[in-house]
């Protein structure tokens, strides 16, 4: 029985950090990238760790650069011991990990008049946000919605992530929207 590209590229974000702690894993790039040529298209991801359904490591990239799998490789990688919000990956806690993909389109700038008018264009549920104001960014994936479920609420967080004020929509800043693809 075939595997689908999902499962493969959960299995080899996985083996990409069991690899840490068992150097007998290796990845076949060549062999993957010939069953699934998708694996070399040019894609920006995120991989995301959750531990006991909290949050443990998001590492991602927001514009495609490299192939998807070697995206999926450098993220999934630096999500289990770069992510500096956390320590490093412990085998422990490898065993008990939930691996989470999203696979991003690319991102597009919205043009909106005024707080209402955004309000009115993010799609809820749908949108991962980028919020780009003075030379600083950060984005929310759209699965933030599932905890942040009113405009409001994504906006605030988002712009304390950035380290903006809360009324930083005032300023009017840069606002990219992209979807993604959840892998899980």
């Amino acid at each position: 029985m075939e595997i689908s590209v999902e499962q493969v590229l959960l299995e080899v974000a996985r083996n990409t950090i069991l690899s840490e702690f068992d150097s007998s894993f290796e990845i076949n790039k060549k062999k993957l990238i010939e069953k699934y040529p998708i694996l070399n298209e040019q894609r920006a991801c995120f991989v995301t760790l959750n531990l006991h359904g909290k949050l443990r490591g998001c590492i991602g990239s927001l514009v495609a650069h490299r192939s998807l799998l070697d995206d999926v490789i450098s993220n999934a990688y630096n999500a289990a011991f770069s992510d500096l919000r956390f320590n490093r990956l412990t085998a422990l806690e490898f065993k008990n990990i939930d691996i989470e993909i999203s696979v991003l389109t690319p991102a597009v700038k919205l043009e909106y008049e005024n707080t209402q008018d955004l309000k009115e264009k993010i799609k809820i549920n749908e949108h991962g946000v980028i919020l780009e104001l003075e030379g600083k960014r950060a984005t929310f994936l759209p699965q933030v919605w599932e905890q942040l479920s009113s405009f409001e609420e994504f906006f605030t967080h988002l712009s304390k992530k950035a380290g903006f004020s809360q009324n930083c929509l005032e300023h009017k800043p840069s606002i990219y929207t992209y979807t993604a693809i959840k892998i899980k």
